[in-house]
């Protein structure tokens, strides 16, 4: 049952990209676009997120020689980075959120991986694990306590999302019927291992009602 004065929707990376014809489409992805908006419409809150890259990003397979979309690299700083196609550009028609989403109530847009160096899947911590982007504050300072997560992917940034959110101290409920995953060499079980383990729960449609 949907609390409206303090649950509040998360609507991942809803964006052009990551859907059909996009450089880093995620299979079925916009089989999500529908049930997203059933549930923007059972939300007073509602937060969008938005892949914001600028050219040459870290996460780019084209920004390291003898690279391809899903090798990974060593970074400087030691952790392993999965490098992708280029995707979501600052101001690209790609990066833009999806026009069949219907959220003109949503109140914030977290973009994310916008630093050169350091790729971001989280709408609360960037990948380096220590970078914050506000929005944990910003939720307690709105006393919203219960986060609900959908969009894409589950594997990547919908489901760090909602490890970060649970992680940070807020109840967090995944909609699986609402996200679609990737699955690169099992992260799609990793993903829900993960999850379990940070106190992610995870529901369908049909068990989310309104208040």
């Amino acid at each position: 049952m949907i609390d409206p004065r303090t649950d509040v929707l998360i609507v991942v990376d809803l964006q052009n990209d990551f859907l059909p014809g996009g450089p880093l489409a995620v299979p079925a992805g916009e089989a999500v676009v529908a049930p997203c908006n059933q549930l923007v419409a059972l939300f007073d809150h509602v937060i969008l997120t938005q892949d914001w890259h600028p050219r040459d990003h870290v996460s780019f397979a084209s920004s390291h020689r003898d690279k391809k979309p899903f090798d990974a690299v060593m970074l400087p700083d030691g952790r392993t980075q999965l490098l992708w196609p280029d995707h979501c550009l600052q101001g690209s028609k790609g990066a833009e959120i999806v026009a069949s989403l219907e959220a003109p109530h949503a109140e914030l847009i977290i973009r994310k991986g916008y630093r050169i160096g350091l790729d971001s899947y989280s709408a609360f911590v960037e990948a380096d694990g220590q970078t914050q982007t506000g929005l944990a504050g910003y939720l307690r300072e709105r006393n919203l306590r219960r986060v609900i997560v959908c969009g894409l992917a589950t594997d990547f940034c919908a489901g760090w999302s909602a490890i970060d959110a649970a992680r940070a101290g807020f109840e967090t409920i995944l909609v699986a019927d609402a996200t679609r995953g990737i699955d690169i060499d099992g992260s799609m079980a990793r993903a829900f291992t993960d999850m379990s383990a940070a106190g992610v729960t995870w529901v369908e449609m049909a068990d989310i009602k309104a208040g």
